[in-house]
């Protein structure tokens, strides 16, 4: 599940989305999200805040890493 996330500033100075997941083990992980997969979890977990993430199910932040991007590598 999602156990945190949190605005942050990226290498660029954009802002990113550092999101804490808890695995069923008790593990934790953290992911970084850019703006526009950030707006797609937000858009996907219904919630109008980063701190409204917290509790939603892991997949659906896989869901979201799983779209296809425009940018460029």
């Amino acid at each position: 599940m999602i156990a945190d996330a949190i605005v942050a500033p990226g290498h660029d100075g954009q802002a990113v989305l550092v999101v804490r997941l808890r695995h069923e083990n008790g593990a934790f992980d953290t992911v970084t999200l850019d703006a526009d997969q950030a707006r797609a979890l937000l858009e996907e977990c219904a919630a109008s805040s980063a701190a409204d993430l917290r509790g939603q199910p892991w997949r659906r932040l896989l869901r979201v890493l799983e779209q296809p991007t425009d940018r460029e590598d």
